[in-house]
């Protein structure tokens, strides 16, 4: 019964970790990417007011074009549902030519299959966003999950689409993993979960507690001890073998006595 109760505890104490254990890594994995990250801003450009439809077409990367991603302020990658985000596209431009930055898009995606589309978020556009052969630039992107979503890990594909030479390119500047959280409010499904969790630790905590000390109890208790009286077992006897054969020859030999 012990050896049960340890084992349920530790395996709750394992559900209660993970969260930490998950932001951990999270962060270790967003500091090398901010290491990597590019640190010269020139010429941002303006972020257009206007939505355009930049359609579902698919461009290849142009040469010489390296781009990164950085969280900033938020190295665990947490967006919470219906709340606006930031993310940071870094692009290097090594190339002959300098490049226009038309926008910014991005989708989000299940982790166990990427083919499933689950939400395409709003697409950036940029005005006079230009990053100049040999030279680096670091653009903004801002975007909110829906807030129907269900909290958990999604997959988060970030694209910028640019021209060089009058020809359309683009190029993915994060493919990863974020994890949505849930609004924060007075309850919240998480608290709720942990504080049932809790309460059921401590009444399994408790049931093991009172069956110990009656384990215990049980060893050093002892039983009472019976006195037997033999003055009344006796009495009885003698009256019980009055008129008998045994009681005539104990009166005779008491009468040859005297």
């Amino acid at each position: 019964m012990a050896s049960k109760a340890y084992r349920i505890f530790f395996f709750a104490l394992l559900l209660l970790a993970s969260p930490f254990l998950q932001v951990v890594r999270c962060q270790s994995d967003a500091s090398v990417e901010s290491e990597e990250a590019v640190k010269d801003i020139t010429d941002l450009g303006t972020v257009g007011e206007d939505e355009q439809d930049f359609g579902d077409g698919s461009f290849s990367p142009a040469p010489g074009v390296d781009t990164v991603c950085v969280f900033p302020k938020n190295s665990a990658r947490i967006v919470v549902a219906g709340e606006e985000a930031e993310l940071l596209a870094g692009v290097k431009n090594d190339g002959d030519s300098s490049l226009n930055v038309i926008a910014i898009k991005a989708s989000v995606h299940y982790t166990f299959d990427h083919r499933v589309l689950i939400q395409n978020l709003t697409a950036q556009p940029f005005n006079n966003a230009s990053v100049p052969a040999s030279s680096q630039a670091t653009f903004p992107y801002f975007f909110a999950v829906s807030k129907y979503l269900q909290p958990g890990n999604f997959d988060l594909v970030g694209t910028i689409i640019y021209e060089m030479d009058q020809h359309p390119y683009q190029s993915t500047f994060f493919n990863g993993t974020i994890e949505v959280a849930e609004a924060s409010g007075f309850l919240s499904i998480e608290s709720v979960f942990l504080v049932t969790l809790g309460i059921a630790l401590m009444v399994l905590l408790g049931l093991w507690i009172h069956g110990q000390i009656q384990n215990l109890s049980k060893k050093t208790k002892r039983a009472p001890k019976v006195e037997v009286g033999t003055k009344a077992s006796d009495a009885s006897l003698d009256e019980w073998l009055e008129g008998t054969a045994y009681s005539q020859s104990s009166s005779n030999k008491l009468k040859k006595k005297k």
